[in-house]
């Protein structure tokens, strides 16, 4: 193949992955992730079977905290979302890392974050919060826990854990949203017991 002939397929394939990839797309200034304050030290494990193991599933989510971006609840009606700062991974699944660490921190046996069709304690159920009230400027975590227990047996119970006199600026609010996360994955291990 003579030179200009490369050239011009090297540009043809330029031009192709330029409506792959965006160049000029401006990334998000800051990404927040969840990081459990109960997590087990190093070199800590446990072991079972499926049967009897903890499975802790990823919480189905509300719409506002579906999404990457950080939600601001401005009023009953209105949501919108902070410039420049998202999460790092869907906040339903940040969180479901944060309440399995908490109890495998506990102590509750051999915990896994997969459904298997295990017959041990099923742990789920939906975040309906994760992100900033405005008129209270407050870091806001609710969660609507469910535990299926063997049996076929349902339990549920809502937890809620606010921080307040936080500023939307992600050096308060993601420490503020992290020690409220940690805050409810705490009470839910408590009640899973």
């Amino acid at each position: 193949m003579p030179l200009t002939l490369r050239t011009a397929a090297s540009v043809l394939v330029l031009v192709a992955l330029g409506g792959c990839v965006s160049l000029g797309a401006k990334a998000p200034g800051v990404l927040l992730s969840l990081t459990s304050e109960a997590a087990p030290a190093a070199g800590t494990g446990s072991s079972g079977t499926l049967a009897e193991a903890t499975v802790v599933l990823e919480p189905g989510a509300a719409a506002a905290v579906s999404v990457l971006r950080i939600p601001v609840q401005v009023d009953a009606a209105n949501v919108a979302y902070i410039k420049g700062v998202q999460w790092v991974e869907r906040p339903a699944r940040a969180f479901q890392h944060v309440l399995a660490d908490t109890l495998r921190a506990r102590g509750k046996g051999l915990v896994v974050e997969t459904d298997h069709n295990t017959s041990g304690v099923r742990i789920g159920g939906r975040l309906l919060a994760m992100g900033y009230e405005a008129q209270t400027r407050s870091a806001v975590v609710a969660f609507d826990a469910m535990k299926w227990l063997p049996g076929g047996r349902i339990e549920t119970r809502r937890f809620a854990h606010t921080v307040p006199a936080v500023d939307p600026e992600p050096g308060e609010l993601g420490p503020a949203l992290n020690a409220a996360a940690n805050k409810v994955a705490a009470e839910v291990a408590d009640w899973v017991g």
